[in-house]
């Protein structure tokens, strides 16, 4: 019993550990794209939702967070990012044509929002995992169920909450530049 306990509290701190590096690789590699250390918090505040989405889904279906749940935890770390990476891309080429940071995020997230392979995405039959039979059953609703719970609020939510934040971070940096004239 006291074994199982003491795996339980490893698993969880290298649940920790793998998100946490999965979390790092994504905000170095984006910190090199846009050349900036400030837009890519905006993408990383993306996968709090997609893990709240997961974890969530995994407690109504009453699973554990094992091996399989760890692997689309990290997977999520990429795959919630990428509505993200779109809006903050495609609001920094709009904000370079001259437009204002409001317009260009509100245009941004409409933009991301038109796409209708993002919605299909949450269609029960685009994620068998979360219904599968046979064998291994138990792995592959526990990854199923962590990828899907995720992206369903990650898709949602983002769709909202990442235009704010970059409308207020952007906001922020530009008064931020402007010099002061007295």
């Amino acid at each position: 019993m006291v074994r199982n306990f003491a795996g339980r509290i490893s698993l969880g701190s290298t649940t920790l550990i793998l998100f946490g590096l999965g979390t790092l690789v994504v905000y170095l590699t984006l910190s090199a794209q846009y050349e900036s250390f400030v837009l890519p918090f905006i993408i990383l505040l993306a996968v709090p939702m997609a893990l709240l989405g997961a974890l969530s889904a995994q407690w109504i279906r009453s699973q554990q967070n094992d091996v399989y749940c760890q692997v689309g935890l990290v997977m999520l770390v990429g795959l919630a990012s990428k509505n993200a990476i779109l809006i903050v891309e495609f609001a920094e080429q709009l904000r370079e044509r001259g437009m204002t940071i409001l317009d260009a995020a509100v245009e941004a997230a409409a933009s991301v929002c038109a796409h209708p392979h993002d919605f299909a995405r949450l269609h029960p039959r685009r994620s068998p995992l979360v219904f599968a039979s046979g064998a291994g059953e138990n792995g592959r609703h526990s990854v199923g169920t962590t990828v899907f719970g995720g992206m369903i609020m990650s898709t949602i939510l983002n769709l909202f909450f990442i235009p704010v934040l970059y409308l207020l971070i952007e906001g922020f940096r530009e008064r931020r530049r402007k010099p002061k004239t007295t």
